[in-house]
């Protein structure tokens, strides 16, 4: 079965958001290494152990925010907020620009999904991100379909 979705055009602000939540989920170690440096407490007490931390924890936010703003503006992703469809079956994800150009992802490139309370999230890479919200189904089936094949191949539970 092809689950065929309505065109879709991903807001840059709702990129972002997902991608810095996608990153602090998978880098949530760096917020360790924050509480370390203010762990210095213990050693030497004063309270730039704890200014440098949280400079250092926001700097890097900062740089991630960026990154993402970036990608926005960049000419070689700018098709990723191109009004877009999908088809999605069993084998493969099709990217649809227009009804005769598309571009295929293999379900081997995607590294792991995400079922929020109203999108499926795709995660390909760092940065590249497939967000499906639940409107751009034709039906509740569908929706259901695509994360039946999302529990197959492994990537929910």
């Amino acid at each position: 079965m092809n689950v065929r979705t309505k065109k879709y055009k991903l807001n840059t602000g709702t990129y972002i958001k997902l991608g810095l939540l996608n990153i602090l989920r998978e880098q949530w170690w760096v917020i360790l290494i924050a509480l370390a440096i203010c762990g210095g407490y213990l050693i030497i007490p004063s309270i730039w152990w704890f200014i440098g931390a949280g400079i250092g924890l926001a700097l890097y936010i900062l740089f991630w925010v960026i990154q993402f703003a970036g990608v926005t503006q960049h000419e070689q992703s700018k098709f990723l907020f191109d009004r877009l469809g999908y088809e999605i079956n069993s084998q493969q994800v099709l990217i649809k620009v227009s009804s005769k150009q598309g571009m295929p992802l293999k379900w081997d490139n995607i590294k792991r999904a995400k079922i929020g309370k109203d999108y499926i999230l795709l995660v390909i890479s760092k940065v590249q991100l497939i967000h499906l919200p639940f409107r751009i189904f034709n039906s509740t089936n569908e929706r259901k379909f695509v994360e039946t094949i999302l529990k197959r191949k492994g990537y929910i539970k």
